[in-house]
Parts: C-alpha cells; sequence; structure tokens
C-alpha cells in the first residue's frame, strides 16, 4: 500500500515536536510514501500540531480547518502535542480531521494512515512510555544542524506547564542510544548537535531510568547529565554540542569542568528563570530565589566570561502585582542575558495555576511582556557590541541571492553564541568574483568570519580566509 501515495507535513511548535515531525516523515517514507513540498499535491496532510499555550492550540487548528478548506480532496491527519492532549475530545467534535494521533508511539502513524486510506476514521492515543526514536534520514533544521532529544516528560511540575499532562512523567534515553545518533548525525556531516528535553538537567532521574537494562544511568558521584557529555566527547570529529533547556533549580555544575576541556561544548546556556520575583518563584512551584538565580549565573560567568546566556519569562502569571513585574525587570537587568524569550501567561486547563487566585488581566500581562522585551533588546544590543572585532566560526544556513549586479555576496548564518530559530544571526560578506570564497560558503559548511558591526540583533561579518 501507498507506494503512490503523498503525503505533506505541516510542522508546528518547539524543537522537541520537530523532532517528532522528522521521525514520522522517516516512517511514512519508510512505509513507501512520498513526501511533498507542497500540500496541493498531497494525498494525506499531516498537520503536526502544538498544545502548549492558547495561540499555539489555536493555529494548529486553523491549520487544520485551512487545509480542510483549501485542499478537500486531501485526507488530514491531527497529530502532535494537541492531538495528544485533546484526542477524546477530537474525537467526536473535530469533524475536519480525518484522524488523531497522539504522540505517545509515533510507530502508530502506520496503523493511522492505513486506516484513513481504508475511509475508516482512526483515534489513536498510547500511553506515555520511553522516548520515540529511529533513523531520520530528513531533518527539518537548516543544513549542518539537527536536534537530540535525550528525554521525554518532565517530574518538574512546574504550575503554569501543561507538558506532564501532554508528554507525561519524565523518562531519558539510554547513552550509547544517544551517542550512537550523534555520531551518526556527524558521519552525515552535521557540524552543530542540540541536545533538547523539558530539562536536561533532569537527564537519567526519571523513575524507571535507573531501571535501564545497560545501566546506563549509574552515575556515581556524577550527575547523569554529565556522564552523558563525558561519552559524547569520545565522539570523533569536529563539531558543536549546544544544550538547550536547563532547569535552573538544579543545574549541573559539574558539567562546566568538561565545557572548559573540550571547546565543542558550547558556554551556550538556556535556562529558563520565568520570573525574578520571590514570591512569583515559589507560586510556580520553583524552590529557588532571585538571588539563588543570579548567583548561578556568576558562577557561570565566572568560568565562561563570555558565555552567552538565554532564558525565558512568564509575565501575567496569577497574583503577579507591579512590585513583582518590576523585580523581573530588575532581575533581568542583574543577569543581563544575551537574549530571552517573554510570554504572557496563558491559563491552561488542569495545571494548578488554573484555580489560583488573582488572575492578571491579559493586555497587562502582553504589556510587561513587551517591556521586558524592550529591556532585553537594549541588553542584546550592548552584548553583541562586545563581540565586534573578533574572528568567530560561522555556521552557514543560508545564501542571500545577489540581484543588485554588485560582486558582493552575503550569507547568513550563526556564531556559537546563537541557538537557532530563537537567537540572531551572523550575516557574512564576501567577494562573489573569490572562487574559494563561494567554493567555502554554502548552506551547512563553518566558515570563519570577523564581526564588524553589530545591530540590535545581529552581527555584521566580513569572510575570513584560512591561510
Amino acid at each position: 500500500m501507498g507506494k503512490d501515495r503523498t503525503f505533506f507535513l505541516d510542522q508546528h511548535g518547539c524543537a522537541k515536536n520537530q523532532v517528532d515531525g522528522e521521525l514520522l516523515i522517516a516512517r511514512l517514507e519508510a512505509k513507501g510514501l512520498v513526501r511533498v513540498e507542497d500540500p496541493a499535491e498531497a494525498d494525506l496532510i499531516i498537520v503536526n500540531s502544538c498544545g502548549f499555550i492558547e495561540s499555539a492550540k489555536k493555529e494548529s487548528l486553523d491549520s487544520v480547518m485551512d487545509a480542510r478548506a483549501s485542499f478537500p480532496g486531501a485526507k488530514i491527519l491531527l497529530a502532535g502535542c494537541l492531538a495528544e492532549r485533546y484526542a477524546d475530545v477530537f474525537g467526536t467534535e473535530l469533524p475536519e480531521a480525518d484522524g488523531i494521533l497522539g504522540n505517545g508511539d509515533l510507530s502508530l502513524v502506520d496503523k493511522a494512515v492505513d486506516s484513513i486510506f481504508s475511509g475508516k476514521r482512526p483515534v489513536i492515543k498510547a500511553p506515555q512510555k520511553g522516548v520515540c526514536g529511529g533513523d531520520r534520514g530528513s531533518l527539518l533544521s537548516f543544513r549542518g544542524s539537527a536536534y537530540v532529544k535525550i528525554t521525554e516528560g518532565c517530574d518538574n511540575h512546574c504550575t503554569f506547564c501543561a507538558i506532564p499532562i501532554i508528554r507525561g512523567d519524565l523518562r531519558s534515553r539510554p547513552i550509547a542510544e544517544v551517542v550512537d545518533e550523534i555520531r551518526s548525525l556527524v558521519a552525515r556531516g552535521v557540524k552543530e548537535i542540540n541536545l533538547i528535553g523539558q530539562d536536561l538537567a533532569s537527564y537519567g532521574c526519571g523513575r524507571d531510568d535507573a531501571a535501564d537494562k545497560g545501566g546506563s544511568f549509574v552515575a556515581g558521584d556524577k550527575s547523569h547529565l554529565l556522564e552523558l557529555m563525558e561519552a559524547i566527547a569520545a565522539v570523533p570529529g569536529q563539531f558543536w554540542v549546544r544544550l538547550l533547556y536547563i532547569h535552573p533549580d538544579h543545574f549541573n555544575t559539574d558539567i562546566l569542568d568538561l565545557m572548559g576541556k573540550d571547546s565543542r561544548f558550547l558556554p551556550y546556556f538556556d535556562i529558563p528563570f520565568q520570573s525574578g520575583d520571590d514570591g512569583i518563584i515559589r507560586a510556580m512551584n520553583r524552590h529557588g530565589t532571585a538571588e539563588s538565580y543570579v548567583n548561578l549565573i556568576k558562577t557561570i560567568r565566572s568560568r565562561f566570561p563570555e558565555s552567552s546566556i538565554r532564558t525565558t519569562f512568564l509575565t501575567g502569571f496569577p497574583g503577579e502585582s507591579e512590585e513583582a513585574a518590576e523585580n523581573t525587570r530588575s532581575f533581568l537587568r542583574a543577569i543581563c542575558s544575551d537574549w530571552s524569550g517573554c510570554f504572557a501567561y496563558s491559563k491552561e486547563e488542569g495545571t494548578p495555576a488554573e484555580k489560583m487566585k488573582g488572575k492578571v488581566p491579559h493586555k497587562k500581562a502582553e504589556e510587561r511582556a513587551h517591556a521586558l522585551e524592550a529591556l532585553q533588546a537594549e541588553i542584546t544590543q550592548e552584548r553583541l557590541k562586545s563581540r565586534v572585532g573578533k574572528v568567530y566560526d560561522v555556521l552557514v544556513e543560508e545564501i542571500i541571492e545577489n540581484k543588485d549586479g554588485t560582486d558582493e555576496g552575503l550569507a547568513i548564518g550563526r556564531a556559537w553564541f546563537e541557538a537557532p530559530e530563537v537567537d540572531g544571526n551572523v550575516v557574512i560578506s564576501y567577494d562573489l568574483d573569490d572562487s574559494e570564497a563561494v567554493r567555502q560558503i554554502v548552506p551547512g559548511a563553518m566558515v570563519r568570519a570577523r564581526a564588524v558591526a553589530s545591530s540590535e540583533f545581529d552581527i555584521s561579518a566580513e569572510w575570513v580566509k584560512e591561510s
């Protein structure tokens, strides 16, 4: 079945959901379906949805509605977090979708597709167990970069977060499996490995992780994350390793020594603080304080003075007063993060925060988010100025087509202090008459460039010919 069937993936959500999308692509191609880039050519449209916050849920549902209206002849499968979270509801109340597939077991996409094309309407939701993995022939990242999921689910139970409701309790992949995947990606020419999970600090700490038959999670006096990183350090080759999403309450400080010894582990730290007010931090079911979080950043920067810090703030959490909001702004000034994301609180059903008192009007929450964004923009601009004049390795993402007839070439890439999708870029200029530059500066390549200027979010650089 399906050798002539085509499918289109409409991808939504975070990097973890992107990995799921890549796994869906691999399974469907192994089944004989052909992926197309134009939904108009697809027999099957898969909406790999996000169900994290209200705006993301609406965007995913709108995609289903739009696909049904625009491509009435196609079958539509709603997959991803939204499908997982509301499978029972959509089973009866979303006729626009021809099938519903949760993300507990992605291998069940085979069953879902067979059922859809046989005229049935499957609603499939499997228990959240293990971490879905497998070969990913097609990566949805820019060339040269890949995400590697090392955990699934979360045990932190922040009061605002629906992730444990959607993806279940924390569980971790065995070290050998993660390392094998990284070896394979590096062999394919991937230059940047982005380790992802809801909280990398919790790697190996799930209820069933220690029972892994390979004993991979027995780390003695080391954090389990450090044990994983030591195994990755044994992989030969020149590539970056970036750690994304480390919860501040149990940051693995023992990883800093290894990062100092192996420069492939980038001193880029994504630590979602969410608030800088002690009362709100406690209400979020977090156990640190603004002071302890500031001290964590001081510790990191004492070891890595040029480290890049990214964080996230949630404004308008129930009970957030004007004083609490100002405390968060003061906290941002204190940590001087290079980058941050700022989001207005979204009430999520089933979370403890849903029933908390002290609701903040959404307009006020958005105003506070915009204020943090403006402050972060000022800090980012100053942080980028300090990087001007230095030479960096830059991972090239795309080439800008020259339409003005000049001999100046432009390429967009990222230096080590910029994570994919969320941070700024490095814009590299080079001479189109220089054959060596044209040969080297291609998507997926790592090139040297000198930062010559900075703007609010980006750096302008000139290609450096290696001697």
